[in-house]
C-alpha cells in the first residue's frame, strides 16, 4: 500500500511539472519544484523526529507545503484555461479590434497583531480544575498563490488569548484580494511515537489474537492507512496520504478578509468555527479575532511618472514660464527646481494635490496644456502646466488617468499611506514542558528545590567526611607519637634499672 501511494504521488507531481512546462512558465515551475523538495524534506524529518516539538514543527511545514502546491496547481489550471480561451478568441476577433482594459496597480497587504480570544469555563480558568488541555496552534494566511504561516503557539487554560506576533506581508495583492485566515490546532497530549505505530500495533494484534483474527485486524488497519486525512490535510486525489506517523493538525476556525476590512487600526472580525468539543484539538474560541489589516498600493509609494513641465506664470508676475521637474507620487504632484533635488530627496519647491476631487483636463489654449483644479477653502485653484510635446502630454495624461483609476479601486487605502512594519525574524523552536498550570509549576519548583537541598546535603557530607578524616589522621599521629614516647620511656627505665642493679651487685660487703 505504501509503495502504491508513493507511485501515485510521483505521478501527480510529474503531472504538475508537465503542465508548468507546457505553459512555459519557468517561475511557477521553480516554485513547484521548491515546494516538492520542501515537502519531501518535511516527510523525512517527520519520520525521523524523536522530540514532540520537532514533530509539531515538521507537521506544520508539511501542511504549509501541501497548501502551496494546491494553490500553484489551481493557478496552473487557471492559466491553462486562459490560454485556451485566448486561442478561441483569436478565431472570432472582429475587424475593429479590442480595447485592452485598464488594470489597477498591485499593493502590499499586511496583517499584524493577530489576537484570538478564548472563552474558558469558570471551573477551568479561575478554579484551575480539570485536566490540563494543551494544543499547538498556528495560522495559515493565503492571498492567491502566496501562502504564509505564523509561528506555532502552545495554548492551555492559563491563556485568555491566542497571540501571534508575526507581521505577514503579501506583496502582489490586487484590490479584489481575498485574505483567507485559517487556524489549525493539534493536541499535544496525543500519543507520539517516532516509529511506525500502526504497523507495530497490527503486528502485536495479529500475534496475540491468533492467525485468522489477526489477519482480519491487520487488513483493516492497512486499509485505514489510505484515509484522506493526512498530516497536511491535502486532497487525496492530488497529494496521497503520507504513511509517515506524527501529529495531525486540524482546521479549527477560518475567515476571509477583503478590501472592505482594510483600516489603519485594530478591528474585530467574525470567525467560522469548525469541529466540536469532543474533538481532541478543540479550543473554546470566542468566535472572533482581532487584527490590524493595512494596505499600501504602489500608486501611493512609488513614483508613477516624472519629467519636465513648464509652469504657467500669472500675467502680473515678471519673467517667462518656469521649467521645473515634476514627480507624481501618491496624492501629490511634487515640483523641483532641478533633477538632482529629486535624487537627493530635497524638500520640493511646491506641491499640487492630486486626489479623488481633483479635476485634470487638457485646456483649449494649446494641445500641450494641462489644467489641474483643486478646491481650497471653498475656492477653486487652477494650475496650468505645459508639456514639451504632444507625446509628453499624452504620457502625463495617461499617468493621471491611471492614478485616478487606482484610487477608485483601492478606495480608503489611497486617503493616506498606511504604515506597514517589516516582518520580524522567526523565533527558534521552544521546548515544551509536560505541564503548564500553576499547580504543576509549583510542583516542578518544589522538585527542583528538593534536588538542590539533596545536592547541598551531600556536599556538606563530603566536606564533613574530609574534615573528619583530617581529624582522625591527626589523632592517629598523636597516638603513634605517644606510643613511641611511652615505649622509649619504658626502654630507658629498664636500661637504667639494669645498670643500677648491676652496680649494686658489684659493691663489696
Amino acid at each position: 500500500m505504501e509503495n502504491k501511494l508513493r507511485i501515485l504521488e510521483d505521478l501527480n507531481m510529474m503531472y504538475i511539472r508537465q503542465i508548468a512546462l507546457s505553459l512555459q512558465d519557468s517561475d511557477i515551475q521553480k516554485k513547484i519544484d521548491h515546494e516538492i523538495r520542501m515537502r519531501d524534506g518535511a516527510c523525512k524529518l517527520l519520520a525521523a523526529c524523536s522530540q514532540r516539538e520537532q514533530a509539531l514543527e515538521a507537521a506544520k511545514s508539511l501542511l504549509t507545503c501541501n497548501a502551496r502546491i494546491m494553490a500553484y496547481m489551481s493557478e496552473l489550471q487557471k492559466m491553462k484555461e486562459s490560454q485556451i480561451m485566448q486561442k478561441m478568441a483569436r478565431r472570432y476577433v472582429s475587424y475593429a479590434g479590442s480595447v485592452e482594459d485598464r488594470l489597477p496597480c498591485k499593493a502590499k497587504v499586511a496583517i499584524s497583531d493577530l489576537r484570538i480570544p478564548l472563552m474558558w469555563k469558570d471551573t477551568e480558568y479561575f478554579k484551575n480544575k480539570g485536566d490540563l488541555h494543551r494544543c499547538a496552534v498556528f495560522c495559515l494566511l493565503q492571498i492567491g498563490t502566496e501562502i504564509n504561516d505564523t509561528d506555532m503557539v502552545i495554548v492551555d487554560r492559563t491563556l485568555t488569548d491566542i497571540c501571534f506576533d508575526n507581521t505577514v506581508v503579501f506583496s502582489e495583492a490586487g484590490p479584489d484580494f481575498e485574505l483567507k485566515v485559517e487556524l489549525y490546532s493539534c493536541c499535544t497530549e496525543e500519543e507520539f511515537s517516532g516509529g511506525n505505530t500502526p504497523k507495530k500495533l497490527a503486528s502485536k494484534l495479529s500475534s496475540s489474537l491468533g492467525r485468522s483474527s489477526g489477519k482480519k485486524v491487520r487488513a483493516v488497519l492497512d486499509t485505514g492507512g489510505s484515509s484522506p486525512v493526512s498530516n497536511g490535510g491535502g486532497n487525496p486525489l492530488l497529494l496521497p496520504v503520507t504513511t509517515v506517523p506524527g501529529p495531525k493538525y486540524h482546521l479549527l476556525a477560518q475567515t476571509t478578509l477583503t478590501l472592505a476590512n482594510v483600516q489603519d487600526s485594530f478591528r474585530t472580525h467574525d470567525l467560522m468555527i469548525s469541529g466540536n468539543e469532543e474533538s481532541s484539538f478543540w479550543l473554546p474560541l470566542y468566535g472572533s479575532m482581532c487584527c490590524r489589516l493595512a494596505a499600501q498600493p504602489l500608486c501611493m509609494t512609488q513614483q508613477m511618472v516624472a519629467g519636465y513641465l513648464r509652469f504657467k506664470v500669472s500675467l502680473w508676475q515678471a519673467g517667462h514660464d518656469q521649467r521645473l521637474v515634476y514627480v507624481l507620487r501618491g496624492t501629490n504632484l511634487f515640483c523641483y527646481h532641478k533633477k538632482e533635488d529629486v535624487e537627493a530627496k530635497v524638500e520640493p519647491a511646491f506641491t499640487i494635490a492630486i486626489n479623488k476631487d481633483t479635476r485634470i483636463r487638457a485646456t483649449e489654449k494649446g494641445p500641450q496644456s494641462i489644467s489641474i483644479s483643486n478646491q481650497y477653502g471653498g475656492e477653486e485653484v487652477t494650475h496650468t502646466l505645459m508639456a514639451e510635446s504632444r507625446d509628453d502630454t499624452h504620457r502625463w495624461m495617461e499617468a493621471f488617468w491611471q492614478q485616478f483609476y487606482d484610487m477608485s479601486q483601492w478606495k480608503q487605502c489611497c486617503d493616506e499611506i498606511m504604515k506597514i512594519e517589516t516582518p520580524s525574524p522567526r523565533k527558534p523552536i521552544t521546548m515544551l514542558s509536560k505541564q503548564g498550570s500553576l499547580y504543576h509549576e509549583m510542583g516542578k519548583n518544589v522538585c527542583l528545590d528538593f534536588k538542590a537541598i539533596v545536592h547541598a546535603y551531600f556536599l556538606i557530607l563530603e566536606q564533613t567526611a574530609f574534615i573528619l578524616c583530617q581529624v582522625i589522621s591527626i589523632y592517629i599521629y598523636i597516638y603513634i607519637y605517644i606510643y613511641i614516647y611511652i615505649y622509649i620511656y619504658i626502654y630507658i627505665y629498664i636500661y637504667i634499672y639494669n645498670i643500677l642493679k648491676s652496680v649494686k651487685h658489684d659493691q663489696p660487703y
